[in-house]
């Protein structure tokens, strides 16, 4: 499967912005860039509406923008250029297979990305990581919803979770998963390939949704009633100027939020279901 790169020059908040936005949209990979921000997109997706969407962002933001067809086989040397490890705070260190070992981390995760979103570098999924470092996950039944290279479902397993399951839409983000699962010695991590629908019901103790608002706030309710009583949901991929609406959704929905974090333009949030 070929690739349509849009190579976009903005500054790095109107990049964050985008991503935001291209995140809602077929695109499933962004790497920075020293001018901004590279967006992928399956080539079968890039309709006309794709563009023209891009174009109405143009009018609102400013930047500019250039196409450019990858073929699939460049995919590795792409994310080899630009996927540089991880580490946050010595707590968790995250790698390509090609990259050395750490040194005094208290977890390593080697993580091939293909063409899945989720590597540490990303304000979102490092917020998540940080939330993950405050809890106790021992024994705990674990859902990762929208796990994309299964990073979030991987650290629970070496925090010795008991019970794991992941889930995402899109095909490589569920292959890559159980590669990445299998390369980090968490095969007992239980993968989906669909939608929330698709995976079995069952109730959680966490619920872990580093995904898009609009993603979150459809699924509130049923992430919801997937949790235990007093069952903990870390939501992140928002940004600052939608917290209220996400507190107003979650307090409505039966969440009460415990806290959150901010990176940047980025939000991540901790909350748990009302008894």
């Amino acid at each position: 499967m070929d690739y349509i790169r849009y190579s976009i020059e903005a500054t790095p908040e109107t990049s964050e912005i985008l991503m935001a936005f291209l995140g809602e949209m077929p695109f499933d990979t962004f790497t920075e860039s020293e001018s901004g921000l590279e967006a992928y997109i399956p080539e079968s997706e890039d309709k006309d509406w794709v563009e023209e969407a891009v174009k109405e962002m143009k009018a609102q933001f400013s930047f500019s923008y250039q196409k450019k067809r990858i073929q699939y086989q460049n995919w590795n040397q792409i994310w080899e250029s630009n996927f540089k490890p991880v580490s946050i705070e010595g707590f968790c260190g995250v790698r390509a297979d090609f990259h050395p070992p750490f040194k005094n981390v208290e977890h390593e995760i080697i993580i091939n990305p293909r063409m899945a979103f989720g590597t540490g570098h990303h304000a979102t999924t490092y917020m998540m990581m940080e939330f993950m470092q405050e809890i106790n996950f021992e024994g705990k039944s674990v859902f990762d919803y929208g796990c994309g290279t299964g990073i979030l479902a991987i650290l629970a397993a070496k925090m010795n979770a008991g019970y794991i399951e992941g889930v995402d839409i899109e095909e490589p983000a569920y292959k890559n998963s159980i590669e990445n699962s299998k390369n980090n010695q968490a095969e007992q991590v239980i993968y989906h390939h669909g939608t929330l629908d698709d995976v079995p019901s069952k109730e959680y103790e966490m619920i872990l949704a580093n995904i898009n608002r609009n993603v979150i706030l459809q699924s509130l309710p049923s992430l919801y009633q997937r949790l235990k009583p007093g069952g903990m949901l870390i939501t992140s991929g928002y940004l600052i100027e939608d917290q209220e609406l996400m507190r107003e959704t979650h307090t409505k929905e039966g969440f009460w939020i415990s806290t959150d974090k901010t990176n940047g333009k980025w939000k991540a949030t901790q909350a748990f279901k009302r008894y």
